[in-house]
């Protein structure tokens, strides 16, 4: 019927409703028979993989946390007003809109078998979709209703299509929730994950000292509550791996290459320490570092008994789905260093969030270098052959932690009574240490701060400093000296390539 004798709405509902429903019915499908595989899900990571390097920092430096609900709002929109369309051009031209709908699958398809870990089942679930929604578009478009004049907007034909068209909309939305709802409990790893008990650590990390932690309000926690621990990944959906079907690969450079297990890692002495990790993308004060304790076996270890060989100089870890990223062999080798393959956090099975069932630690390094979650493969190989992820997208090839520090207390914009103040907060460089830490008030004198006791060189120290605040507005500015006695430079540079620097400032007030 051409669009021309109906309002455009119809049509459009028409395509919303289709769309939803091929939706559903893939999500579905892929709880069944594909999990990871979610249409949505996989074209979002393709936006992801194919979104340059400075867009990606655009949106966590604006987003944080919420840059995965960020590209979720923006596909739905995208979904949203191409479905539309469709509906609206297959009421022009039969065909037209449906063709749309299956492009649009294709591209889902395309994006499933090209991840590491796909299979050809990958492409069933955008396949469904594909199928139910150039399916129930065209049956909707059978029951749209003539033009009719305007006292008869309730005819039978207009309720009847809208109640078709909300009911599919309705199925699909209750399919795709169910569909996410049934892949997330009735996995074989939530399954898995519920009842592992963590193996008892062959060397167990020192009690925390209470000098350790000072107690001011407000001040960041020594250790990092799991829930608020930092996330940035390039998952849009937390990975689910079963542990049973987990192993490691060492390969490469090396003499004897090893597959190991899950039940073979766990058999393994374990060791605990407590490390801070920090993501590159962090900016001066920002929240994108966090302190834990880990539980995981040295990666030393490991490549030990691979036994490396020629001129070998980087670790090319890669997660179960392609991900990958470069570490300097001299940090996975170094005696004095906790690289872990850990298993563990504060005394818990790794969060599916943080990489269960294991992932890499080391510190030192900012995360992209260092940190890949679901890790399943370490290549022993060369930098002059092999780039991570995130170098690919323009990062610095090395990655060492820079020095840092930041104001917790007082925060920005606050208005503070007059008299004694806490200035406090912490600072950082892992595997180098803090030995000092000095706060300037407006551009005055700096003055040290009290340090609490330093937990380990690979974490974080808490500092405070008490300010005799006087009535007005004031800046606030930190600046750390490490262990080997460097002053945490004033210059200021932007977290492309290698992290960024400048002294962290807080301005506030102080009333009369």
């Amino acid at each position: 019927m051409p669009v021309g004798s109906m309002t455009w709405w119809r049509p459009a509902a028409a395509g919303l409703a289709a769309a939803l429903l091929g939706l559903g019915a893939g999500g579905i499908a892929a709880a069944i028979v594909a999990r990871a595989f979610s249409p949505f899900v996989v074209v979002g990571s393709a936006v992801i993989d194919l979104t340059p390097g400075p867009m990606k920092e655009a949106v966590i430096r604006v987003f944080g946390h919420g840059d995965k609900a960020f590209l979720f709002i923006i596909l739905a929109v995208v979904v949203a007003v191409l479905a539309a369309a469709a509906g609206v051009l297959e009421a022009r031209r039969p065909w037209l809109g449906r063709v749309i709908i299956l492009a649009g699958a294709a591209v889902g398809v395309a994006a499933s078998l090209s991840r590491a870990d796909a299979t050809v089942v990958a492409a069933v679930p955008s396949a469904i979709t594909g199928i139910v929604g150039a399916w129930a578009l065209a049956f909707l478009m059978r029951r749209m209703p003539a033009a009719v004049p305007a006292r008869a907007q309730t005819s039978p034909s207009r309720r009847t299509f809208l109640w078709w068209a909300g009911g599919a909309a309705a199925v699909g939305v209750l399919a795709t929730i169910g569909g996410q709802l049934v892949t997330r409990t009735a996995s074989a790893a939530a399954n898995a994950r519920s009842v592992f008990q963590l193996p008892r650590p062959a060397a167990s990390a020192p009690a925390v000292p209470a000098a350790a932690s000072l107690d001011v309000p407000g001040i960041t926690p020594l250790i990092t509550p799991l829930p608020q621990f930092y996330r940035t990944d390039v998952e849009l959906v937390v990975p689910q791996l079963d542990p049973e079907q987990w192993s490691l690969r060492v390969h490469g450079m090396v003499k004897h290459p090893f597959t190991l297990s899950w039940k073979e890692l766990n058999e393994l002495p374990m060791e605990e320490h407590y490390i801070t990790l920090a993501c590159v993308s962090n900016e001066v004060g920002g929240p994108l570092i966090s302190t834990a304790k880990w539980l995981g076996y040295p990666v030393r270890l490991l490549l030990e008994r691979a036994g490396v060989t020629g001129d070998a100089d980087m670790v090319y870890s890669e997660s179960f789905d392609g991900y990958t990223a470069a570490t300097p062999l001299s940090a996975m080798t170094d005696p004095n260093r906790a690289s872990l393959l850990a298993i563990g956090m504060d005394d818990e099975p790794l969060p599916f969030a943080r990489g269960f069932p294991a992932r890499l630690v080391v510190p030192g390094l900012y995360g992209y270098v260092s940190a890949t979650k679901w890790v399943v493969d370490l290549r022993v190989t060369r930098f002059a052959d092999y780039k991570g992820y995130w170098v690919t997208q323009g990062w610095a090839e090395k990655a060492p932690v820079k020095q840092s520090s930041r104001i917790d207390v007082p925060r920005p914009g606050r208005t503070l009574k007059a008299g004694q103040q806490w200035v406090a907060g912490v600072a950082w460089q892992q595997h180098v240490g803090i030995s000092k830490v000095e706060v300037q008030v407006d551009n005055g004198a700096w003055h040290e701060a009290e340090l609490a006791r330093e937990l380990s060189v690979d974490t974080w120290v808490q500092w405070r400093w008490s300010w005799d605040a006087t009535p007005g507005d004031h800046q606030l500015r930190v600046r750390a000296t490490n262990a080997q006695g460097e002053q945490q430079t004033s210059g200021v540079s932007d977290v492309l390539p290698d992290g960024a620097t400048g002294w962290h400032t807080v301005e506030v007030s102080v009333a009369s």
